[in-house]
């Protein structure tokens, strides 16, 4: 049992109200009594509003559920669909021209273009890699993966015909962002022998190298005749490094399966380490125990001899979770769990304003900004309520107006609808717009799943209201100022170890206009770092057209007339089951909410909940509608969770899912499914949840 303690009438997880007061607050200066009071006036006033916009989305998706099922075996009428998500206020009125406020803000976020990671902040070794991933090593990154088009290394130490590969595509990069004045980077003699075509991209010199500038970004040219390669390079160069994640969001939500408080504290934990800048982790690699810790700053002398400094590592953001759940870390006076999302607000910024009042070792933001990203919101009253959230956190803290800022994940279908009324719900203090293809598309299926059968899920990528989706998110925030003061992102790219194919279609992200996209490793945020310097988004920005109309962004993606044979339904339905169980055994049996996911093919996948949405709607949706049969999901379920156990049979924590159907996890699978239509928006929190403090109170 959980120990609990009292503050302002409050039932607090005693080891987190410790951790606060003792950690947090003491070191700010704050009262502490003072503090649980305003905490406990803050909740008052904001629970029941967060309880009462919930209470909005089940009626709206009941009155939508009721049209389309007045309709059933009719043809679809988009005109009067339009007419009637207006007339129940589903969609709002457009707020008319208006440009964004936002105001000190950093220019990893307002002013430069280049890869976003996203961490779970359980992982205190990975979110420190994150972090680090400021700066990376190009030679590395091509070593290692298949974005070099040359054979694999070959096993037993250096592969000297691969390093060469690398060095000549190094080259050829640096030919192509920093050309010479004459000459080609292959046939440098050395340091001294560097012209450049632009003298203007020679920022200064660092102790082993020379520091370049493209488009922003910063890439250093190490000479290091003391090293294997530099020793043996004609120009003495032994590395490349790229600047590389220019922002990494610390995520207590999709990612990490947080579901009491010691995951919650762990999650505070962590995000103090990198706030304080003292984070460490040790870990054993081939024999030797190993500590990270968190990159210092790069140095180098300028042009004018002067000692400048970069920041080493990324700015960080911190994804707080949506308004859905609540917790049981805090209960309210009569018993009940806080919401999660006032908890996460009023935890991270009371962290966050140890850096703004400059207790960190480093710093984090340089213009005294604390940035939360905030996911699944539906619709501009959430917003707006997250607005004023954030406004009484700040004056709970004593912080000043639009301290915090927001980013938005356009990932719910009636977000999409009205992003420009969104956007201007937090107009002073938004800092990102960013489009989920995978929540937003599990949405897309829960809003309409009573229209009828959907796509199968490989068409949805080429369906008409995600293309208009994609378009409208960056053409609505270029029309609302964004553009040099806010990102706007795209989404995972979710095969970590596909990079050759990721650097073929990474960079449409860049001519759609995206000045950031997210990665999933810090190896695959340098790679795609070559494609901003390859592009220069702000101009490709400035030649992009208005935004559409809402048409496109309505239409239902609607299987009409499809007539699958029994083997495609089978695939779609395996494939769908296999991913699943392979993500829902972890979540449930190791606490694991976002890892390498083996598919069905083999080919490992970033793994998160907006997959397993999509993968539970997308099967209630074919269940309700009969195009499958429970019969038919059972079977698939047993037979993919023999597949999922062979992929698992090496590690040594996990729990096989054949003829355990009664366990936590095979049930929760189980329960995703059948129980799909009736979860709120197609989330699937609930039911994990349930099932992962089942599982750990054994």
């Amino acid at each position: 049992m959980t120990d609990m303690t009292t503050r302002a009438g409050l039932s607090i997880d005693s080891r987190l109200a410790s951790f606060l007061e003792s950690e947090v607050l003491s070191p700010l200066g704050r009262d502490h009594e003072a503090f649980w009071q305003g905490f406990a006036a803050l909740l008052a006033e904001f629970a029941p509003r967060n309880r009462a916009l919930l209470d909005k989305r089940e009626a709206l998706q009941a009155q939508i559920d009721a049209w389309h099922t007045e309709r059933a075996g009719q043809p679809h009428d988009p005109a009067a669909y339009k007419a009637f998500l207006t007339e129940v206020g589903y969609l709002v009125p457009e707020p008319g021209d208006f440009t964004i406020g936002t105001q000190n803000v950093d220019p990893e976020i307002a002013t430069m273009a280049g890869p976003q990671l996203v961490v779970p902040i359980l992982n205190a070794r990975f979110l420190l890699n994150a972090a680090n991933a400021r700066w990376g090593s190009l030679y590395d990154a091509f070593y290692g993966t298949d974005a070099l088009d040359a054979p694999p290394a070959r096993p037993g130490g250096y592969d000297e015909a691969r390093g060469a590969a690398v060095i000549a595509r190094g080259r050829q990069f640096l030919d192509e962002a920093f050309p010479l004045a004459s000459g080609s980077w292959a046939e440098l003699a050395g340091r001294e022998a560097i012209a450049l075509a632009d003298p203007s991209q020679a920022v200064g010199t660092t102790d082993k190298g020379v520091l370049l500038k493209n488009n922003g970004l910063h890439v250093e040219v190490v000479f290091d005749s003391n090293t294997s390669v530099g020793a043996t390079d004609p120009a003495g160069i032994a590395d490349i490094v790229v600047e590389s994640a220019l922002t990494t969001i610390a995520d207590c939500e999709d990612s990490v399966a947080a579901v009491d408080a010691e995951d919650k504290l762990l999650a505070y934990t962590n995000w103090l380490g990198i706030i304080r800048g003292d984070l460490s982790e040790s870990f054993d690699k081939g024999g030797k125990t190993l500590t990270r810790t968190l990159a210092g700053d790069k140095t180098y002398i300028d042009g004018e001899g002067t000692a400048q400094t970069l920041k080493g590592r990324s700015l960080m953001f911190v994804r707080n979770v949506g308004h859905l759940m609540t917790n049981p870390a805090i209960r309210l006076a009569d018993g009940s769990e806080i919401p999660e999302g006032i908890m996460d607000a009023v935890f991270t910024s009371a962290i966050s304003s140890l850096d703004v009042e400059g207790h960190g070792k480093f710093g984090n933001s340089r213009c005294g900004s604390i940035y939360i990203v905030k996911p699944k919101m539906h619709g501009p009253e959430e917003c707006g309520f997250t607005n004023d959230l954030f406004d009484a956190v700040e004056d709970l803290l004593g912080l000043p107006r639009h301290t915090i800022k927001v980013g938005v994940m356009d990932e719910e279908r009636r977000t999409s609808a009205n992003l420009a009324a969104c956007i201007h719900a937090v107009r002073d203090r938004i800092v990102f717009i960013n489009t989920g293809f995978l929540d937003r598309t599990g949405d897309e299926i829960h809003t309409s799943m009573r229209a009828g059968p959907m796509l199968r899920k490989g068409a949805m990528k080429g369906s008409v209201w995600l293309k208009s989706y994609e378009a409208r998110n960056v053409a609505i925030g270029l029309a609302h100022g964004l553009s040099g003061k806010a990102q706007i992102g795209k989404g995972m790219w979710a095969a970590p170890d596909l990079m050759g194919q990721m650097m073929v279609e990474k960079v449409g992200h860049l001519n759609a206009g995206a000045n950031t996209a997210w990665v999933p490793s810090p190896t695959a945020a340098t790679l795609h770092a070559l494609h901003y310097h390859q592009i220069d988004v702000f101009d490709v920005q400035k030649h992009l057209p208005e935004p559409a109309g809402l048409d496109d962004l309505l239409a239902i993606p609607l299987a009409d007339g499809a007539n699958w044979s029994e083997e495609e339904v089978r695939e779609e339905l395996d494939n769908n089951c296999q991913g699943l169980l392979g993500y829902v055994v972890r979540w449930i049996d190791q606490g694991v909410g976002c890892s390498k996911v083996p598919d069905i093919n083999d080919i490992g996948l970033m793994e998160d909940r907006a997959t397993l949405r999509i993968s539970s709607q997308h099967i209630a949706n074919w269940l309700l509608h009969g195009v499958i049969t429970e019969a038919q999901v059972m079977d698939s379920l047993r037979r993919m969770a023999a597949k999922v156990d062979a992929q698992n049979a090496g590690d040594p924590l996990y729990l096989p899912l054949t003829d355990n159907e009664g366990g936590a996890a095979f049930s929760a699978a189980r329960e995703l499914i059948f129980k799909g239509v009736e979860q709120p928006s197609g989330y699937t929190e609930p039911l994990l949840h349930a099932w992962r403090l089942k599982k750990k109170a054994g």
